[in-house]
């Protein structure tokens, strides 16, 4: 598959559009023509390139790429070192940010909810361009129950807050940095908002508005969409695919 082929299969899958985002979504930096072998993971860090250099990938997939429109526009320092590797070895970096979270099918909320086993999950369309995502459990659970359960599903323990005894059920979900989205699904009366980040003003949120909060991690959170991703690309046009997940604790 050329690199022509795959930006403009992803633009049309992923409707990326149909988004104002933060970054660039496709084609970030570009390098050989063909693509047989593709490396994805959930950000462009050095560790994901030198593995990607390693496989021999001709692309990196990644849902946190480069040029946010807070960082210096400059490339210096990490930022020329990162660009540097993949321009040497020939590979393209594509990033996907708010078209992967909102995505219907493979997307990192869609994921997610499959991960908690949350039923008739369903983004909030109306709401912040469908990121929000809401579902029940299949019974009434205490919280800290349910904590146990998101640590099982996500290889990491999540902050909860809120009455630990207290049983919750009908559930809303934004992966990532998303903790403000706390009172959006506190107006949608579920009992409990999952997400990626916490605040300090999350603790406050949400004890006011009597909702619980369960903070599970940005990188935990986000790693199943771009895998999912990376799956689909190689059964649709028999690409090679590696899942490189670089090991983040926040």
């Amino acid at each position: 598959m050329t690199r022509t082929e795959l930006t403009q299969y992803l633009a049309e899958f992923l409707k990326v559009s149909a988004f104002k985002d933060y970054a660039p979504n496709g084609l970030q930096v570009e390098g050989r023509d063909d693509i047989r072998t593709i490396v994805t993971g959930v950000t462009a860090c050095q560790a994901l390139i030198d593995e990607a250099i390693r496989l021999q990938a001709d692309a990196i997939l990644v849902h946190h790429g480069f040029f946010w429109k807070s960082e210096p526009e400059v490339i210096t320092g990490m930022k020329q070192r990162r660009i540097k590797a993949l321009l040497t070895h020939d590979i393209n970096l594509f990033g996907y940010h708010l078209p992967l979270d909102a995505h219907p099918m493979l997307g990192n909320n869609a994921t997610l909810g499959r991960q908690m086993g949350i039923l008739d999950a369903e983004p909030v369309e109306e709401i912040a361009q469908g990121l929000v995502w809401r579902g029940k459990l299949d019974l009434l659970m205490a919280a800290k129950d349910f904590a146990s359960l998101l640590g099982e599903a996500l290889g990491r323990t999540p902050l909860h807050i809120g009455d630990s005894d207290a049983k919750i059920q009908q559930l809303a979900w934004c992966t990532g940095g998303a903790q403000d989205y706390i009172d959006v699904a506190a107006n949608l009366g579920v009992d409990a908002f999952i997400s990626g980040e916490v605040s300090e003003r999350t603790y406050h949120s949400a004890i006011e508005q009597g909702i619980h909060y369960f903070a599970a991690g940005h990188h935990a959170t986000e790693r199943y969409g771009i895998e999912a991703l990376g799956r689909h690309l190689a059964r649709e046009f028999g690409l090679k695919h590696h899942f490189v997940d670089i090991i983040n604790p926040v």
